[in-house]
């Protein structure tokens, strides 16, 4: 058979497999089939012309010589108030992050001098810490370039969220108790509470990061009144995620909305069976991951493989835990709370998760906030553009004195 025709046949069988998965389930695999329709079709080209044994030696290339996610810094648990521990790791600033004697303000966020005392209100904080919250089914090593970029010039906490990364699995949720948006704010201030006790803080947060800070906000703006100089929301949403298409045609999302909660549902309790589905259908899993964090089509390949791991690392049955959360979430109530701190709203053009429009009702909320809306770019803009969301990120820092601007 020539490869053209193994190709389409590889299509063939892998589609088989993953409807096999879903009427396992007991759901309408044609629903949830409308969401894969568009990546197989990329899948289909690959494969008429990149052979099976190819690719997977191209898969195990990357993951060998890869560098994202290797960054670590000094660990430590926080403790959430259901008992969860939740993993973080800081770090600390460089040696040359001392106040700076002439009064500026120093790579760490030191410094006394008159900037400072004009942005905190005449108080002399200790150094900025950056608290990097990440999104849906990823971990901390998704702010990789952001995190390479600030190391040594200003105290950063990276942590996982409950049930992800090298965090506890939520005992609330094995006991039964639904996850809700709320409880990741509250899980934020622990962590906040652990690895960051005093001084100024900014807060960065994607996607479900960014809902996670609102959270926080919501239930305790005296700490974002007096603790936190600066916030960032990328790719986020403060609610109406129920009314999102991922781009589909209305029919296709419609039936994908009316199933999708019960197909995870029952998927969540076949961890096995789904686990051993995804790396039978490795392929169109890469080409679902790619259309839904992507925007452009010349993605590093190697970066594009970093956010399947990333994805494919978080258990089926904590991406079903967690899905209900978003279409209850609303915490536009909250936004104001960052209304006298500077904000940097920051999204992709073609994000299809949560949608530049999203943004854009912050910034509605928040009109002295700066919105940035990347070209080109998809819902994982901060590793498909790193360069932009790091220098806007800067932008911010330089702004509130806690890293130094460049010189002339």
């Amino acid at each position: 058979m020539s490869e053209t025709g193994a190709g389409a046949g590889d299509v063939a069988a892998t589609a088989a497999v993953a409807a096999a998965g879903w009427r396992r389930a007991g759901f309408a695999g044609a629903a949830i089939g409308v969401l894969a329709a568009g990546a197989a079709a990329g899948v289909a080209v690959e494969r008429l012309t990149v052979g099976r044994g190819m690719r997977k030696k191209a898969r195990l290339a990357l993951d060998a010589s890869g560098p994202y996610g290797s960054l670590r810094g000094r660990p430590g648990r926080a403790v959430a108030d259901d008992g969860t521990e939740l993993y973080y790791e800081v770090d600390e600033a460089g040696p040359d992050a001392a106040p700076d004697p002439a009064g500026g303000a120093a790579a760490g966020g030191g410094g006394t001098g008159p900037r400072r005392r004009r942005l905190f209100g005449g108080k002399a904080p200790g150094p900025v810490t950056v608290v990097f919250s990440h999104g849906y089914c990823l971990n901390q090593d998704s702010w990789h370039f952001q995190r390479a970029a600030l190391r040594g010039l200003v105290r950063t906490v990276h942590w996982d969220q409950r049930s992800h990364g090298r965090s506890e699995r939520g005992r609330a949720q094995a006991e039964g108790v639904p996850l809700g948006i709320d409880q990741l704010g509250r899980d934020l201030k622990a962590v906040i509470d652990a690895a960051a006790p005093e001084g100024p803080l900014v807060l960065v947060g994607h996607s479900m990061g960014g809902m996670t800070m609102m959270a926080l906000a919501d239930r305790h703006p005296e700490l974002i009144r007096d603790r936190v100089a600066a916030v960032a929301f990328v790719g986020t949403s403060g609610g109406k995620l129920g009314e999102v298409n991922f781009g589909l045609p209305v029919a296709g999302v419609n039936a994908v909305r009316r199933v999708l909660p019960g197909v995870l549902r029952a998927l969540g309790s076949q961890t096995e069976l789904v686990e051993r589905g995804r790396r039978a259908t490795a392929d169109l899993f890469a080409g679902l991951v790619k259309r839904y964090s992507f925007g452009s089509r010349d993605v590093d390949p190697a970066v594009s493989r970093f956010a399947e791991r990333l994805i494919e690392s978080t258990p089926i049955d904590v991406v079903a835990e967690f899905y209900p959360a978003f279409t209850e979430h609303d915490k536009s109530g909250a936004l104001p709370a960052f209304r006298d701190v500077p904000v940097l709203i920051l999204a992709g053009d073609k994000d299809l998760v949560t949608p530049s429009s999203h943004s854009e009702a912050i910034a509605d909320l928040l009109p002295d906030a700066e919105l940035v809306i990347v070209p080109d770019a998809g819902h994982l803009v901060m590793l498909e553009h790193p360069q932009t969301v790091t220098d806007r990120l800067a932008d911010l820092l330089v702004r509130i004195g806690a890293v130094p601007a460049e010189g002339p």
